[in-house]
């Protein structure tokens, strides 16, 4: 009834998730449709518009031309005209002021003519009165010759000057016939300015149509890509549609085979019990019979009076009790032989009398033995193996399927009874360090890039905050130089190798909603250059942060830093960044407050610390108020001729000092613990407890700042640097799971290595028992053959092949369970 229940609520939950999903996929239907009339339209009224700003730019562009045409045109009529005049204007000038000028001077040459030969006459009437006066006019002649000779001269010049003014007015007609020619090849450009205007006219036409048929066919195309959209949008609508409909048939079929499964296991076990109510029956009816005859009573069904049944001393009773060892037997499986206490109970009774073989002694004898099945048949029944079919052995079988089911469903109501149930002191936070009862699951490993690994991460989610995971550590989310994402460049570019910025809201969001912290896993100590300095060197940083070779420390060898000394080891890789500056923490602090308001994160995985000084650590958590935060202090262990040295106090020594340079406000990996555990789970188990009685690692100092692991993207996946022993790694495991610090599970040994339930029973071990990271550890064994502690009040491990129980030790109190039992490897029991 249970499972049926169960399939109907699955039933009714596929059933409103199938309505859920129709009403979303009608829903994003209609969207759609709306999406599409609106694009519809507004790809009508950008064909309209797009008509519109052809017509208007073809009659910009028509009116332009044409105007700059009748400007052009004139323009050059009125320099055409403009340069007729004027050469009208210079030749009537020059022929104006020619003749003008030929006039005065003939005038002038004609009065000098005539005013000569006044004075020649004038002279000659002297000469003549002279010579009649018998005078010589010898002189007189020759002055008259002389005048005559002046005269002739200047109408030489005036000839002259007369062939000078003719070639100027030949000129000034040739100027006019040039002129004119001007003007014919101004009126032959205008011709041609408007034939080509006429051709810019037509080929605009042309070209408007070709456009306004290429925006024709550009929106068919886009109609016959949104028909086509449509029609794939509502073929997959469809498709999906069937596909949910088949998945709800399915379980339907499904639900009804499980059904009809169920009623006729059900029926057979009906059947089972009826025969076996009624062999009881018949059984106890024979045993009635036979003690009444024992006690010299006749049974009233009997016929013949003179026969005598006797019962095998309380044999029938032992047989047919319901806590028989043979219904155990039945229900539960295989048999053992016939222990001592029953061998000598029934060899205490009488035994039956031997069987008569001969009808006629057994006629006249007094006894007549009832027909029961001997002692030696009745225990060859319990040594017979189960038969595939048997209707008792599937009910067996199912009985133990239901008890597994209902034993799960306890660790589950328990895992949220204890959720609910949290004390105020439980899911109290402190700066760095969370509640104290985190358990973490790196959620990565070195080849996880390769995928779309947020979105594969986000549907992850729920099962692991059904495995009792409470925080999941995230692969570093900026873009990187490296694909890993641990050779940071632009701290606010996060569209890395792992998905994009939208991916990692979604994978975090996810997170949430299963009540897991998200730690981010940021890399403070080193960052890559964007451009090279102009003397080659990768020192100019890119993006929001562009910081140059001033954030750079001035003893990294590579980069040529202009900052203040390291305050720790150099990373070689990449530019070590001056933490020492002012402008580098606050841009970091605003990048970490953005990290956890913006995108989500609510802690940090801080990167090689050893790089920079603890105090600015103390700073940036601070100033980012992180749930929870853990430094990557990795340092070499001690070691003596190849084997790991007993004494690691120096070690874990350092990392405590890190710890405390930070404030106390951040957690550290307990790398000490893992290198000690290498060695102590073969058979070297001493080496689990120091001279104090305390855990040899960080965990034995300061437990509530220890985060203890087995393995990383470093040691293990396929970089494998220092990876935990593949045969141990269960036995690591129940030790860091049932020991204070806070725990973290690697992606690969959880979902790769098929140590996924190991893992999640450790978990409820730990859950059931209370244990945080302060809870305390008692060790009461720790030689060769094993280790043996008790955590908190109400837990107990044991490691290796020590005989060891919790009633054999003399100091430990109370009632204790098994509650696992890996035989050699771990087992654990909790405080009744």
């Amino acid at each position: 009834m249970r499972d049926k229940e169960v399939a109907i609520a699955e039933l009714e939950a596929a059933k409103a998730l199938f309505n859920q999903k129709l009403e979303q996929s009608v829903e994003e239907k209609f969207n759609l449709e709306s999406k599409l009339v609106l694009a519809k339209q507004d790809a009508l009224e950008l064909a309209v518009q797009v008509e519109k700003l052809a017509e208007i730019a073809f009659q910009q562009a028509t009116s332009h031309i044409l105007e700059d045409a009748k400007l052009k045109v004139s323009a050059a009529e009125t320099a055409a005209a403009e340069a007729a005049y004027q050469i009208e204007e210079q030749i009537l000038h020059a022929t104006e002021g020619t003749i003008f000028s030929i006039v005065q001077q003939s005038k002038i040459a004609i009065e000098k003519a005539l005013a000569v030969a006044e004075s020649a006459g004038d002279q000659s009437t002297k000469a003549m009165a002279l010579f009649t006066d018998d005078m010589n006019p010898l002189d007189d002649i020759l002055s008259v010759q002389s005048q005559n000779i002046k005269l002739q001269n200047d109408i030489n010049n005036l000839e002259s000057r007369l062939i000078v003014s003719s070639n100027e007015i030949n000129r000034l007609q040739l100027e006019l016939e040039q002129a004119h020619q001007r003007c014919s090849a101004f009126e032959h450009q205008v011709s041609e300015a408007e034939k080509a205007f006429f051709e810019l006219q037509e080929s605009s036409k042309k070209a408007a149509l070709q456009q306004e048929e290429e925006v024709k066919s550009f929106l068919e195309k886009i109609k016959k890509d949104e028909v086509q959209k449509e029609r794939a949008a509502s073929k997959a609508l469809k498709v999906e549609l069937d596909a949910i409909k088949a998945a709800i048939e399915a379980a339907k079929e499904t639900a009804r085979f499980q059904d009809d499964a169920y009623m006729k296991r059900c029926e057979a076990l009906e059947r089972s019990l009826r025969a076996s109510e009624a062999a009881s029956k018949t059984w106890r009816q024979r045993a009635e019979i036979a003690e009444a005859l024992l006690m010299n009573q006749r049974s009233p069904c009997e016929e013949n009076e003179s026969a005598f049944y006797v019962v095998n001393g309380g044999r029938l009773d032992f047989l047919m009790d319901e806590d028989s060892q043979k219904w155990k037997l039945l229900t539960d499986g295989p048999r053992r032989d016939i222990p001592d206490w029953m061998a000598r109970s029934l060899s205490k009774f009488p035994k039956f009398p031997p069987r008569k073989t001969d009808v006629s002694e057994a006629e006249i004898s007094k006894f007549m033995s009832l027909d029961l099945p001997k002692l030696d048949e009745v225990w060859s029944i319990a040594k017979e193996k189960p038969k595939e079919g048997d209707i008792l052995v599937e009910h067996v079988l199912e009985k133990e399927v239901i008890e597994k089911k209902r034993k799960a469903l306890e660790r589950a109501l328990q895992r949220k009874t204890i959720k609910w149930q949290r004390t105020p002191e439980e899911i109290k936070l402190e700066p760095g360090t969370g509640t104290g009862r985190e358990i973490v699951f790196q959620g990565f490993n070195w080849e996880s890039w390769r995928k779309r690994w947020y979105l594969e991460l986000a549907a992850k989610a729920a099962d692991l905050s059904r495995s009792g995971i409470t925080a999941v550590w995230l692969p570093p989310p900026t873009e990187s130089v490296a694909p890993q994402g641990y050779m940071p460049s632009d701290l606010y570019n996060l569209n890395s190798e792992y998905g994009s910025e939208e991916e990692l809201k979604h994978c975090i969001v996810e997170m949430h909603n299963q009540d897991l912290l998200a730690l981010g896993d940021v890399v403070l100590n080193h960052r890559c250059a964007h451009k090279q300095s102009p003397n080659g060197i990768w020192n100019i940083f890119g993006g929001k942060l562009a910081w140059g070779p001033e954030a750079i420390v001035c003893d990294d060898p590579n980069f040529q830093g202009h900052g203040n000394p390291s305050s720790g080891d150099i990373f070689h890789a990449a530019p070590n960044i001056d933490h020492s500056q002012d402008f580098v923490r606050r841009d970091i602090r605003e990048w970490l407050n953005w990290l956890r308001n913006d995108i989500g994160f609510d802690g940090w995985r801080l990167d090689f610390v050893r790089g920079f000084a603890g105090e600015y650590v103390k700073e940036y958590i601070e100033a980012s108020n992180p749930a929870f935060a853990i430094g990557e202090y990795w340092d070499s262990l001690a070691y003596e001729g190849g084997n790991l040295c007993y004494n690691q106090d120096a070690h874990r020594q350092r990392i405590v000092n890190w710890i405390n340079a930070t404030g106390g406000i951040s957690s550290a990996f307990d790398v000490t613990t893992k290198g000690i555990l290498h060695s102590a789970l073969h058979n070297q188990y001493w080496r689990l407890i120091d001279p104090q009685g305390k855990p040899t690692g960080v965990m034995g100092w300061w437990p509530s700042r220890t985060v203890t692991f087995l393995e990383n993207h470093d040691t293990g996946s396929t970089q494998g640097h220092w990876p935990f022993p593949r045969d141990k790694l269960t036995q690591g495991y129940a030790y860091i799971l049932t020991h204070p610090g806070t725990p973290v599970i690697f992606y690969d040994h959880f979902y790769d290595f098929g140590l996924r339930e190991i893992i999640s029973e450790l978990i409820e071990s730990r859950t059931r028992a209370g244990i945080h990271c302060r809870s305390p550890v008692k060790i009461y064994h720790a030689n060769n053959d094993g280790y043996v502690a008790q955590i908190g009040e109400t837990l107990v491990l044991k490691l290796g092949y020590l005989d060891w129980n919790p009633f054999k030790e003399v100091h430990l109190d109370g009632s204790w369970d098994k509650f696992v039992d890996k035989g050699s490897d771990y087992q654990l029991w909790l405080r009744r």
